[in-house]
This record gives C-alpha cells, sequence and structure tokens, in this order.
C-alpha cells in the first residue's frame, strides 16, 4: 500500500498561511498475482470554517473509500489565507494527482473530489472556478488538469450571502473584501460546464443552512449541469461518516443512522458514472 505524505508546497508559487499544503495518500500497491488495475481516484478536502482542516472528514472518509477500491489523497490545505490560495492548493492537488495516476494505479479520467462544510466550498470552487484566471496562472500547462471528473459535496457552505452562510467560512476564503465576497458566492459560479455533483445535507443542519445545498442544486438544474441531491431531515452539521468511527467520544448527535446512508448512495452515484476499478 503506497500511504505517503506529498509536500505540495515546491509545486505552488502561493504566499504561505499557518500551514503548507500536503497531500496525503493511501492508494493499494499493485500487487504482482493479479493483472494491473486502473483505480477511480478520490480528492478528499475536509472542512474547518477555512481555519482549520478537520481530522474526522480526512482519515476517516479517506479510509472508507480506499476500502471501496478508490486511490485516494486527502488534502490539507493552506489555512485563515484567502482566495486564490485555497483553490490554487486544491487544484495543484488535481494536477498532481493526474500526472501521477500511473505511478498510483489511478484512472487519471476518473477523478472524483469530496468536500465537506468549508472543505465543500473548496471543492465547488473547484468544480465551478477550475478556469478561472488565478488557476491559469498559478498552474500555467497544467491547468486543464485541474477539473475534477465529479464531485461530492457533504452539507457544503456554498453561498456568501450574509443570512444564510457560515460567517467565518465567508470571512476567511474573501479576506473581508465585499467583491470577492460576492465572487464567491457559489451560486452564481455555476455554469454549462460545471462538474457533475452529488450533493447531501441535513434540514436541520444549524450551522451551515439546508440552503446552500438547496441553492446549488437549483444553479445546476438551470446550467444543466447532472447533479443528485439528497436532504435528511434530521442532524446536525459536520457528521462526516456519521458512524462510530467519526462520532465516538463527541457525544450522540454525530452518530446519525439514517444519514450514513450518504456514502452508499454517493458510491452509487459515482458508479453510474463510471468510477469502477478497471
Amino acid at each position: 500500500m503506497y500511504h505517503e505524505t506529498i509536500d505540495l508546497s515546491g509545486e505552488i508559487p502561493t504566499v504561505r498561511g499557518e500551514n503548507a499544503a500536503t497531500l496525503t495518500v493511501y492508494a493499494p500497491a499493485p500487487d504482482p498475482e493479479l493483472p494491473p488495475k486502473a483505480r477511480p481516484a478520490a480528492l478528499v478536502i475536509p472542512g474547518g470554517g477555512y481555519g482549520m482542516v478537520s481530522a474526522r472528514e480526512g482519515e476517516p472518509v479517506s479510509l472508507r473509500l480506499l476500502a471501496e477500491g478508490f486511490a485516494v489523497f486527502c488534502l490539507t490545505y493552506t489555512t485563515n489565507t484567502p482566495f486564490p490560495v485555497p483553490l490554487i492548493e486544491a487544484a495543484t492537488a488535481a494536477a498532481y494527482i493526474r500526472k501521477h495516476a500511473k505511478h498510483y494505479g489511478a484512472d487519471p479520467e476518473k477523478l472524483c473530489v469530496f468536500g465537506f462544510s468549508a472543505g465543500g466550498h473548496l471543492a465547488a470552487m473547484l468544480s465551478t472556478m477550475f478556469a478561472c484566471e488565478e488557476v491559469k496562472s498559478a498552474l500555467k500547462e497544467d491547468a486543464p488538469l485541474a477539473r475534477p471528473d465529479a464531485a461530492v459535496l457533504a452539507y457544503p457552505v456554498v453561498t456568501t450571502k450574509r443570512a444564510l452562510t457560515h460567517g467565518s467560512t465567508a470571512s476567511v476564503i474573501s479576506g473581508g473584501d465585499e467583491m470577492l465576497r460576492a465572487r464567491l458566492s457559489l451560486e452564481k459560479a455555476v455554469k454549462g460546464d460545471s462538474v457533475p455533483t452529488f450533493l447531501w445535507h441535513t434540514a436541520e443542519d444549524g450551522l451551515v443552512p439546508v440552503e446552500n445545498s438547496l441553492m446549488l442544486a437549483a444553479a445546476y438544474r438551470r446550467a444543466n449541469v447532472p447533479f443528485e441531491l439528497h436532504i435528511f431531515e434530521r442532524g446536525v452539521h459536520g457528521l462526516s461518516l456519521a458512524d462510530g468511527e467519526t462520532s465516538e467520544g463527541r457525544g450522540a448527535p454525530l452518530y446519525n443512522e439514517n444519514a450514513q446512508a450518504w456514502f452508499p448512495l454517493a458510491l452509487a452515484w459515482l458508479r453510474l458514472r463510471g468510477f469502477g476499478v478497471r
């Protein structure tokens, strides 16, 4: 098995924040007794309000995806630093995965980004703004490699409208710039070439209102971008896998048997889109 942490700082000419971007790899090594395989790739982006990176939404999710046959790459992005730094780091991670896909046994044409909460905002930025000038300028000839083939967004921050957003997430990523804040309200960023997306949320989410996913789904609908949306009636924000692995020691609300269904539903949607081991 490949399990290593890649320092992306040498590939990203960005201003340093409180931490440098890294990519942790979880991928099966080739089995000499079996034919070579090409596995779908998953880029996992945990949340944390752009002020930290949640461990609960990183390694446990990565290991579940690994068990389902994915080559997994978990991004630790620079925190407390505004746009475009996190987006450039996510775009560079996507390009890195594609450039090194053969080494890790991954399929460069089947890359899905998984984003949670503020990490969902970053994944949605990557899925809608992959061709923006900031990405093109930073990645140069690698810029076309940044677009994912699919996205799975868990209780994502989408809008930056004050009545519906998560305040600190919108504040950090915009750096307090009102024009930039408006630009990063991602229900406005969806275009016809945006990435097909699976969304899930809970109606009871008191931190990131469910309207965030509803607004993004409506934008996909208007742009004729394929999407699937699941709203679970009950559940707090930040459920991650909603199982014992990601809730132990943190109280009963983070264990949610009903919401656990998001993971197999997302896998089924991805498999319909060709995300299987070849």
